[in-house]
């Protein structure tokens, strides 16, 4: 059986020969996780594209230093951008989202706070929860292959974010779709998808995104939660315009 090598997250600037002690973060799954020793071959990158190799010349329970060996000019990006808009889901649900949204191949995600969200975030709980989030975005780029980091915005107020100006075609999930994916035309300048939260959309939420330019598309005859939708349109999307065979 073929071992992967090991990807790791380095925030901090990555050049060829340089011997670097890992994040604390980093260090403790290399020496106590995954208990590698000296000798052993990780990637590292720091999310501005590309990756590096590199082998490991101290490795135990309380640091781990590596030494950097070959730049890889390595990207696994969508040539599709999608600036997903997901209203805010409860624990676990919303982090899945984020997790999978990243393996998918999504540009950039904004959580929004929509009539039905039911999630309060505000000072240092919204604090937390974003670096939460981030750790979140970095082990799905670790795990999926990415070397560019998915950009997560704070979250904004559902109707602050569908009235920012932008050349994306707009898309909004709704039975009522003008358009199935099949029929949707070419976008050239990537998609901005809006999801709803768990509680959906109200009508006048679903208005004000019309009024906004949002166009609306339909997937299938069954309505899904809000952690399967996103994830289900936004694979068909890849498929039909990405990089998804």
């Amino acid at each position: 059986m073929i071992m992967r090598i090991p990807r790791i997250y380095y925030s901090q600037q990555l050049t060829n020969g340089d011997e670097i002690p890992l994040e604390s973060d980093a260090a403790n799954h290399v020496g106590r996780v995954l208990r590698l020793n000296s000798g052993a071959e990780i990637i590292l990158f720091n999310g501005l594209g590309g990756q590096y190799r590199a082998t490991l010349i101290h490795s135990d329970k309380k640091s781990v230093i590596a030494k950097i060996n070959q730049f890889e000019d390595i990207s696994v990006e969508s040539p599709l951008k999608i600036h997903l808009g997901q209203g805010i889901s409860r624990g676990d649900k919303m982090e899945m989202t984020i997790q999978k949204a990243v393996e998918l191949g999504v540009s950039t995600i904004t959580p929004l706070f929509s009539e039905r969200c039911g999630v309060k975030l505000t000072g240092e709980r919204l604090d937390k929860k974003m670096l939460q989030w981030q750790k979140i975005i970095i082990s799905a780029c670790e795990q999926c292959g990415r070397n560019t980091i998915m950009t997560i915005n704070k979250p904004l107020q559902l109707h602050l974010w569908l009235a920012q100006q932008t050349n994306e075609f707009k898309l909004n999930l709704h039975p009522r779709a003008t358009y199935s994916i099949n029929t949707l035309p070419t976008p050239e300048h990537g998609i901005r998808l809006l999801i709803g939260p768990e509680g959906g959309l109200s009508d006048q939420e679903i208005d004000l995104a019309s009024n906004e330019g949002f166009d609306e598309v339909l997937i299938g005859p069954r309505v899904l939660r809000t952690e399967t939708a996103g994830l289900t349109i936004i694979s068909a999307l890849q498929t039909r315009f990405g990089d998804l065979g």
